[in-house]
């Protein structure tokens, strides 16, 4: 046996040399990590100093890698964030999804599903929405790669109305516009909040909003059966 052939028999008799599979595998994890820790640098600085003080050498400082191993992964800041914005959101929705799950069609609860939405966007997630929206007015390009991010948690959002209108026999139309009326509102919210730090304001409003919402279904419902 020659030597490289020995050697290489040692090396594969020894366990702690790592084998081509496996080195690979290692190659795979480290590069995830270095990918999530980007993203959730992104996300804490958007939330921490905005949009445009954000640049790629404070996030790569954050994530604690270098930044030839950003410019690896994402090609520009914008490609960074809405990558970003779509690991975010993509938690939001898993979240949803599982909410949904626990929805019983039959006695689906409009206060609970109100209380869920708030706490949701009041976390983080509307302050983050305030950070890229100005920039995807005046950006085309950065519009079109948030945009396919933001319809899949939209699309989410309709499923869990869809479950509030068969509940409450509403028509098919409906439930759009009441989640968009409530997700105004809950926006709204959120936006005043950064200059307005009064909970019990806002509690009060989340309370009417709920009486308001509820009365609204019954009355749809009740006119629906009255014209049927």
């Amino acid at each position: 046996m020659d030597r490289k052939a020995l050697e290489l028999t040692k090396q594969a008799d020894n366990p702690n040399v790592a084998r081509p599979g496996e080195r690979v595998s290692r190659q795979a994890q480290k590069s995830e990590a270095t990918v999530a820790a980007l993203l959730l640098a992104t996300q804490d600085l958007l939330l921490e100093i905005g949009y445009a003080r954000l640049t790629t050498a404070a996030v790569a400082e954050r994530a604690g890698v270098s930044r030839g191993a950003l410019t690896h992964h994402f090609r520009s800041k914008e490609h960074l964030i809405t990558t970003a914005i779509d690991s975010h959101l993509r938690a939001v929705i898993e979240g949803l999804s599982a909410f949904a799950e626990t929805i019983d069609p039959e006695t689906a609860d409009t206060d609970t599903i109100v209380e869920y939405l708030w706490q949701m966007m009041s976390n983080g997630l509307f302050q983050l929405t305030m950070e890229y929206l100005p920039e995807a007015r005046v950006n085309e390009d950065f519009r079109e790669e948030i945009t396919p991010v933001v319809k899949r948690f939209h699309a989410e959002l309709e499923r869990i109305w869809a479950i509030v209108a068969q509940r409450y026999h509403l028509p098919s139309d409906e439930a759009p516009v009441l989640i968009n009326l409530t997700m105004c509102l809950i926006r709204g919210m959120v936006a005043q909040s950064i200059v307005r730090k009064d909970q019990p304001y806002f509690d009060r409003m989340l309370i009417e909003w709920k009486l308001l919402l509820k009365t609204h279904i019954r009355n749809v419902a009740q006119n629906r059966g009255a014209a049927g």
